[in-house]
């Protein structure tokens, strides 16, 4: 049995409360440090990970958490993936870039797999205390409001940068771009019809799993580049997301021609 999704969303809201943002715009030089160039990890991402380990355990006993900040110190834990037991995957701050340097753009995700695809997904705001969830079946939705994406033709019309400069001479397709440093609010645009399109190419499960499932629950169509379903424990580069499968479809092909 699922656990409960409201519950999993408070759990979220409150650590978020409680261990993120006593912590936003007051971070001193000894809270961040680098984990390697350029990849920082703050002293809001640890506590965070570990205060939600144990409760995301407890909500369903003989579950296993992957977290960020887990496989950074033993990339083993990430073979929990491979096995059969439900794993929770948990990135206690996406966006740390942002969240160092004071941009409110930042986000508390989890995500729940169950024999190697996700089924439940969670994208806490900490900052406008706005969570986003998705249950596989039964859609997508922000605090009781249920979420869809745009539709394929319309004026706006935005894609990811990384979208529209592989896209080359074909940027007729996308006449707009967007790009925040965090794949979690990235995912919650998508879902909500704030943006249209996506590739993505570093896929660590943590920032993917969770908003993959909300954008597919609200409506959108994703694969890989080579047409196969996305799933957690695949890392192979190149995901891309769109409203329909015949946008989907166009795009790839525009991008197949452009490299």
């Amino acid at each position: 049995m699922l656990p409960d999704s409201d519950k999993v969303a408070r759990l979220l809201a409150e650590i978020a409360a409680e261990e993120v943002m006593p912590y936003f715009e007051r971070l001193g030089r000894d809270d961040i440090r680098e984990k390697k160039p350029g990849d920082l990890v703050t002293i809001a991402d640890v506590a965070t990970e570990r205060r939600l380990t144990p409760l995301l355990r407890d909500l369903l006993p003989g579950s296993l958490v992957v977290g960020e900040e887990a496989v950074a110190a033993d990339p083993g834990v990430l073979g929990a993936l491979a096995g059969d037991t439900p794993v929770w995957l948990l990135d206690p701050i996406d966006g740390t870039a942002n969240f160092a340097t004071g941009k409110p753009i930042f986000a508390v995700m989890a995500a729940l797999v169950c024999g190697g695809e996700t089924v439940m997904g969670w994208i806490h705001d900490p900052v406008l205390q706005r969570t986003a969830s998705a249950v596989r079946g039964e859609g997508a939705w922000r605090d009781g409001e249920r979420l869809h994406v745009a539709p394929a033709t319309g004026s706006r019309r935005l894609g990811n940068r990384r979208l529209m400069r592989r896209l080359g001479e074909r940027g007729d397709l996308l006449d707009e771009a967007f790009e925040y440093r965090c794949a979690g609010y990235e995912y919650t645009l998508l879902a909500s019809g704030g943006a249209q399109c996506a590739l993505y190419n570093r896929l660590h499960p943590w920032d993917h799993a969770p908003g993959h499932l909300l954008h597919r629950e609200a409506g959108g169509y994703s694969a890989r580049l080579d047409g196969t379903p996305y799933l957690p424990r695949d890392a192979t580069p190149g995901l891309l997301l769109a409203p329909d499968e015949a946008s989907w479809k166009t795009l790839r092909e525009a991008l197949i021609a452009a490299t």
